[in-house]
């Protein structure tokens, strides 16, 4: 990978800046008994709840215990994050669950995609706040988020754009780690540890995090990670049947004109089986926060470096584009003369947070969050530069929450995001631009009986400009959501969710106009483009049934002005040409999961987990909406005592034939996963060591909602040992 210089962070600028403006928010906190926040639960505890309990736990929304307004919900603990952190993107952590599947782009770049909707549908969120980084503008750019650090994981489907900002219309993810503390340490120190290795990428990955108690109320925290794999190993070969019988087409042909060397390059394309070149990752984050606990009240900052080289891969057989000094370009093949793409990532945060107890009054507390970000990212032609990006931003947050004792319970607030982001290089395919939102929120629930009343309501302010094309444009965008909840069967929850929501073009969609090496694609965007709108329904119903869980929900979304990156068939300095448009679409489909212990003796338990989702989503004219995931099972059976876990799991995916013009269909198949988990200490069910086998019968699957599905497969047959240490 490339060896890169760190960039100088403006961290005492950026500290200052967060824990000024949170402060300045701060009224005199009342001194009570410690609160500190929200305690993922123990090991054992999860042990003892099963399989799928962690599956029905709603999102901490403030001052309401169930929001079902976000219907559609799951949380993963610190036990299912260590079980799937296989590549270290979040889109391939959160993959096995109901409705979610992974833009799988690369190794070293995968978002996660949300009921069919990815890029700037989907809020990734550090804490309830944006990570800043460019993930959300193209599917080649990675999260800033380093999943073995991580303490727990929530992710909202349904109108989540009511308390996340308009982006989140297709939904949201909110990681918490523990950068920011916010209850005392119980031990003089608290440690934790985790460290893997894998087979399919010949990755090594550790990360270890310290809590100090400095005083009776102050905390220190320390973290910190690193991981490093290589390029991928795959069951098969790496271009899909059409794409190689395109290539060995073209190699004819070649062929037939005398061009050997040509014709040889590309059968060698065709032909490549076992690995996928340049897919290679090296990345390592740290963190420091500081943690004030007054009572009932808790403050903290934190600040953190992020760092990340990894390999695009190349389509095969794909010419390859370098613009000279003198504009000129020469065209290259997969062979000899082509130049490997990889992306150099470095991100400075500083967070703030605060949780303010403000007494029995009309409000209990007021919560504050303000998170800054210095983002860079280059893009590498071989050891030349070719695109650097930079991205500058504040995001801040601010609600009040009710007291419970009222007839509404709820919580309202008002939301702050400031963006300026600037492309340098041959390939600036998007304009420097300015991005300015302002946001009222609030969301409510009323009711105690077995019949509650849900609503949320979100008006945003967004101005996006283009400096250099001296063009701006304003939009005003108002959501909301009413939902009906019934409680009348004991440990059981029926809702009927109805939503408005309304997203702001991002400036990407709107300004972009050029070649993109990392995607290979010339993408031309659109200042002309509306407000995109959605009217959405959704029934769910979810709870207990005798020992086991359940959850189903069934959803559709009316889009109106729906914005899409559509294939024109053109091509541009020799890149396929993708172009932002707009038309009505319409969005369905359902998610269903089942836990159920079938033996339970109190020193043995049997578990039985069951899921299945499914979009479809088609566009006016009738055509599909593009990279839409097919339907998903997943069976598993979980044998569990107080010292091992045995799991054994089936997930299946269907053929996706339903594809947009000029879109490739995609096989299904099926994945068979097992792993053992050992708790080897009875005083301390926090270390566990883990040996996992994934893919068992290295089969060669796509994931359909991937830009990269034709040349990168899903990782073939892949051991995995890991540690887990908590002290």
């Amino acid at each position: 990978m490339i060896n890169r210089s760190m960039q100088q962070a403006s961290s005492p600028l950026a500290l200052a800046l967060s824990l000024g403006l949170g402060l300045a928010l701060v009224p005199a906190p009342a001194m009570a008994q410690a609160r500190g926040g929200e305690t993922p639960p123990l090991e054992d505890d999860l042990h003892n709840q099963g399989e799928g309990a962690d599956q029905t736990i709603i999102v901490s929304a403030s001052g309401v215990k169930e929001l079902d307004v976000l219907a559609g919900t799951s949380v993963l603990e610190v036990r299912e994050i260590q079980r799937e952190a296989v590549t270290g993107q979040i889109g391939d952590l959160l993959a096995k669950i109901p409705g979610v599947s992974a833009t799988g782009f690369a190794p070293g770049a995968s978002r996660p995609v949300l009921r069919g909707q990815q890029g700037e549908r989907v809020r990734v969120l550090f804490d309830g706040v944006g990570t800043a980084d460019v993930s959300n503008t193209s599917v080649d750019h990675a999260t800033t988020i380093e999943p073995i650090t991580l303490e727990r994981i929530e992710v909202l489907r349904g109108p989540a754009v009511l308390l996340y900002g308009s982006q989140a219309i297709g939904g949201a993810v909110n990681v918490i780690d523990k950068r920011i503390p916010t209850r005392m340490p119980d031990e003089a120190f608290h440690l934790d540890a985790l460290a893997g290795i894998d087979s399919a990428a010949d990755s090594r990955s550790a990360a270890a995090s310290l809590d100090v108690g400095l005083a009776s109320n102050l905390v220190f925290h320390l973290d910190g990670s690193w991981r490093k794999s290589g390029d991928i190993r795959i069951g098969g070969f790496q271009v899909a049947p059409a794409l190689r019988a395109d290539l060995i087409a073209d190699a004819d042909a070649e062929e037939e004109e005398g061009e050997l060397e040509e014709a040889a390059e590309l059968r060698e394309a065709a032909n490549r089986r076992g690995r996928v070149p340049n897919t290679g990752v090296e990345s390592w984050t740290v963190n420091a926060g500081l943690g004030l606990v007054l009572g009932n009240s808790t403050f903290g900052a934190a600040i953190g470096w992020y760092d990340s080289d990894y390999g695009v891969p190349t389509r095969p057989g794909a010419g390859h584009h370098h613009h000279g000094e003198e504009g000129g370009e020469e065209e290259g093949g997969e062979g000899e003369g082509e130049e490997l793409v990889t992306i150099g990532l470095e991100q400075f945060r500083a967070d703030f947070k605060g949780d303010i107890f403000l007494g029995t009054g009309a409000f209990e507390r007021l919560k504050l969050r303000v998170g800054y970000s210095d983002y860079t990212h280059t893009e590498f032609e071989g050891e030349e530069v070719g695109t650097v990006f930079d991205a500058a931003s504040i995001e801040a947050r601010a609600e009040l929450v009710q007291n419970t004792a009222g007839m509404l319970r709820g919580a309202s607030g008002v939301q702050y995001l400031h963006r300026d982001f600037a492309a340098v290089g041959a390939e600036a395919y998007v304009p420097p631009n300015l991005t300015d939102q302002f946001a009222l929120f609030t969301h409510q629930e009323m009711g105690t009986g077995p019949v509650q009343i849900e609503a949320a309501a979100r008006a945003e302010f967004t101005k996006v400009k283009a400096q250099t094309l001296g063009i701006a444009r304003d939009y005003e965008t108002f959501s909301g959501a009413l939902g009906l909840v019934y409680e009348g069967i004991e440990g059981v929850r029926i809702g009927l969710n109805g939503s408005r929501a309304a997203r702001a073009p991002s400036a990407e969609e709107l300004f972009s106009d050029g070649p993109h090496i990392a995607t290979q694609a010339f993408e031309i965007g659109n200042p002309d483009l509306r407000t995109e709108r959605a009217w959405g329904l959704e029934a769910y119903a979810r709870g207990r049934i005798g020992p086991g869980t359940f959850a189903l929900t069934a959803y559709r979304q009316w889009f109106d002005n729906y914005i899409f990156l559509d294939a024109t068939g053109a091509e541009e300095d020799g890149l396929p040409v993708f172009q932002y448009l707009q038309q009505d679409a319409d969005f369905w489909g359902f998610e269903a999961e089942l836990s159920l212990p079938l033996i339970d003796t109190g020193t043995f338990r049997l578990n039985t987990d069951l899921a299945a989702s499914y979009v479809e989503a088609e566009l006016d004219d009738g055509t599909a909406v593009p990279r839409i995931p097919p339907l998903s099972l997943l069976g598993a059976l979980e044998a569990q005592t107080d010292s091992f876990d045995l799991r054994g799991e089936v997930q299946w995916f269907d053929r996706q034939d339903r594809v947009a013009p000029f879109e490739t269909e995609t096989g299904s198949f099926a994945l068979v996963n097992a792993l053992l988990a050992w708790r080897p200490l009875a005083d301390n069910r926090n270390v566990t060591l883990q040996l996992a086998a994934d893919n068992i019968f290295d089969v060669n699957g796509r994931r359909h909602a991937s830009f990269t599905k034709d040349f990168v497969p899903v990782l073939g047959r892949n051991i995995r040992a890991s540690v887990r240490l908590s002290f």
